[in-house]
């Protein structure tokens, strides 16, 4: 009599072991290859933060090793982005007054570099913010106010929009400077017009989906954010003289509260911070900011404290947890509780400068060319490591960007990238 065949039991639970073990290894693989991209001005989520790990906890004495250094980028303050391991730049070129956008490969090769318009030559001449790129299509504003778009694969130009005349904005003293701001089907900007001081394009033809009627406060250099309290969005950003939150769909004024509205020359090139219920607005002719707490449903607002300490010029902001993190315009390290705007500490550190965060640690860039790794903990100032950054000329006004457990950093016509990931 034949018998059938039978599994052998221990055989069965090895093979399972087998698996198991596979997926596992799969996993931390994939946890230990983890990068992220930094798309738009200030990273993935607009708020400065890299949720890459594996990082140089402390660098050497003579900071982390270089992988490369590209130069002929043109004049500009705007940072690096980086999709894809590909490397976006946009600079002026002084010879032919135009922008151009330049696309690196990880060894800092130039892959194109597309011409895409007149830039900014007035006051601080150069490009201003970075590229924004969403779904393979390049968003950029020029310092004169016209919007184009690239395709990021290639560089080839796609529609442009002049918002500036088309909304009858007039450009702040430095120019048009604003992160376009990408979600879903629409392009937000700020041209600063009447009853249009923001408006929604789509992000496909560039014609207008709406306009901030009821509000028409001239731009002042700010990047708009998105944030979602309770079931409501909301696009929070700064003008000229205002705090604003419109419904990103339709443009709809949900409220709005003035700011700084008696200065003579308006800086607000400080994105708002918005952590759990809380937005936190300064700017650099203020003596400091204020915390706002929003309703359960994002609709009313009300001023829960104010400092007199934190007032960057245009170095950003970093929110950690309940700690915020920032300098200001006397050069000043600080970190503040998020709960009562009280001092944690204060050191000078780099001086004026900007600020970004990755796997624990705070990247501060001076506009003088050093850069310290700074650990984010409000027990106090501890710093892990400087270095000087002595490649390309001016001020180190562009902010940093990390990728790939690379650090970019921007000054001028050249770029420099180092090699961050720990052994």
């Amino acid at each position: 009599m034949r018998t059938k065949n039978r599994a052998n039991p221990t055989k069965t639970i090895h093979r399972h072991i087998l698996l198991i073990t596979s997926v596992i290894n799969l996993f931390f693989i994939n946890q230990s290859s983890f990068s992220e991209n930094w798309s738009q001005f200030r990273g993935l989520y607009r708020n400065a933060w890299s949720s890459e790990n594996k990082l140089l906890r402390t660098w050497p004495e003579e900071g982390p090793p270089l992988r490369w250094t590209a130069r002929g980028l043109g004049l500009g303050y705007s940072s690096a982005i980086i999709v894809d391991g590909t490397v976006y730049v946009s600079g002026l070129r002084s010879e032919t007054e135009e922008g151009y956008v330049t696309a690196l490969d990880q060894s800092g090769e130039i892959q194109w570099a597309t011409p895409y318009g007149k830039e900014w030559t007035g006051t601080h001449p150069g490009t201003r913010y970075p590229p924004t790129i969403d779904g393979g299509q390049l968003f950029l504003l020029s310092g004169h106010g016209v919007l184009y778009t690239l395709n990021a694969k290639t560089g080839a130009r796609g529609w442009h929009r002049d918002v500036a005349t088309d909304f009858g904005g007039t450009a702040p003293v430095m120019g048009f400077a604003e992160s376009l701001l990408v979600d879903g089907d629409l392009v937000y900007c700020t041209p600063g017009g009447p009853d249009a001081s923001i408006v929604a394009l789509d992000r496909k033809t560039g014609k207008t989906r709406w306009t901030s009627v009821g509000h028409s406060d001239q731009s002042a250099y700010c990047a708009p954010q998105l944030i979602t309290r309770g079931d409501t969005r909301l696009l929070v950003t700064l003008t000229n003289a205002t705090l604003i939150a419109l419904d990103p769909a339709t443009g709809t004024i949900i409220w709005k509260v003035p700011f700084d509205e008696a200065e003579e020359m308006q800086n607000h090139s400080i994105a708002p911070i918005y952590h759990e219920g809380l937005l936190y607005a300064t700017s650099g002719h203020r003596k400091g900011g204020i915390l706002y707490g929003l309703s359960a449903d994002g609709r009313d607002i009300e001023p829960r404290w104010s400092d007199a300490i934190l007032s960057p010029n245009h170095g950003g902001l970093v929110c950690d947890g309940n700690s915020l993190y920032g300098e200001n315009s006397k050069g000043r390290w600080s970190c503040l509780s998020l709960t009562d705007g009280s001092l944690q500490w204060q050191e000078r550190g780099v001086g004026k400068g900007s600020v970004i965060y990755a796997d624990e640690r705070l990247y501060c860039y001076g506009e003088k060319g050093s850069l310290e790794l700074i650990e984010a903990t409000a027990s106090g100032y501890v710093a892990h490591g400087t270095m000087k950054i002595e490649s390309g000329d001016g001020p180190h006004w562009a902010h940093p960007s990390i990728a790939d457990r690379t650090l970019y950093l921007r000054h001028g016509d050249v770029i420099v990238a180092y090699d961050i990931s720990a052994p």
